[in-house]
């Protein structure tokens, strides 16, 4: 297996690296999925896999595109601004606008730079927090013909997420913008990791901790999911971003492209996908899978429906 991805690639897909900047001159690094047999003489259909929040294109993006570069999509996965291999400084910032922009920077990629790709025939996978992200791209940008999100989580939605007060909210505005100061003042913001430099052996060795925490813990902090750039969390102040973006806004817009929204029956995050379906505008659909839990959908090929998501983008990116 190459290093650092949590996958062992097939035997009929090949993967190649690049980078390109995006419009505001952050490099982006990528890696394309397509099948060895590829007909590069003709024009086909192209998916591009964002990330989990905090995660990288080694992690569950390369589960998903290894899988759909064999059913004759071209794959882009890549690293978000600020993240993993591509550029950004100070690492570790979470900006929602320019995490939403990375999705149109890849479609303006493959529109052009790859000639075998149909500029008309893109579509969009979004895994947890990227999903909305996926969201909030297509809502502006049309050249999005189609979007599936998977396991969403709307990051965005921070006084929901923590079920705040308006009390609490202030409170949590107060703590922020104090840290602006310290910040400031340090030269470099504050960045507190949530998972080891080194992974644990196996879930028996975790720490005790909330359900939610440890269902973290369960693929980034194990091997099963462990990546050297993805500690978890972001800069502290990047809540503040947060706090002034509703990636849902306009989801409505995406309208009449259409939206598949897959959630496990388990999942701790499925109120996200729900709240998200009830605010988009037909054509949408959900597909709910059995006995899978949040993290489930980021790695597992027995509980990822392949076969759904190949379908759907087959019937919308014709």
């Amino acid at each position: 297996m190459a290093a650092n991805y949590i996958t062992e690639l097939s035997t009929n897909v090949e993967r190649r690296h690049v980078r390109y900047n995006n419009r505001y001159g952050i490099a982006i690094a990528a890696d394309i999925y397509q099948a060895k047999n590829l007909d590069t003489d003709q024009k086909h259909p192209a998916l591009i896999v964002g990330a989990p929040y905090g995660g990288t294109k080694e992690q569950g993006p390369a589960v998903y595109a290894n899988q759909l570069a064999q059913q004759g999509f071209v794959v882009l996965t890549f690293d978000q601004v600020y993240m993993g291999e591509s550029g950004g400084e100070p690492r570790h910032v979470s900006s929602p606008d320019l995490f939403a922009e990375s999705f149109s920077t890849v479609v303006d990629y493959l529109g052009v730079k790859v000639p075998y790709v149909d500029r008309n025939k893109i579509g969009v996978v979004g895994i947890c927090g990227s999903a909305g992200f996926a969201l909030s791209a297509a809502a502006v940008d049309t050249r999005i013909k189609a979007v599936v999100t998977t396991s969403m989580y709307d990051i965005t939605n921070v006084r929901g997420m923590m079920n705040l007060s308006k009390e609490q909210i202030n409170d949590m505005k107060n703590q922020l913008v104090e840290q602006r100061w310290v910040d400031f003042e340090n030269g470099d913001p504050q960045y507190i990791p949530s998972f080891p430099e080194t992974p644990y052996p196996s879930v028996d060795e975790l720490l005790e901790t909330d359900l939610i925490t440890n269902e973290w813990q369960r693929f980034y902090a194990v091997p099963r999911g462990f990546h050297p750039n993805a500690r978890g969390n972001f800069t502290t102040t990047s809540s503040l971003a947060m706090l002034q973006f509703d990636a849902l806004r306009y989801v409505d817009e995406i309208s009449p492209r259409p939206i598949l929204f897959i959630y496990g029956d388990k999942a701790h995050s499925r109120s996200f996908s729900e709240v998200a379906y009830d605010k988009a505008a037909e054509p949408k659909e959900k597909y709910i899978v059995e006995d899978c839990e949040h993290i489930d959908l980021y790695d597992k090929v027995d509980k990822i429906p392949f076969d759904k998501i190949t379908s759907f983008m087959n019937e919308n990116l014709k």
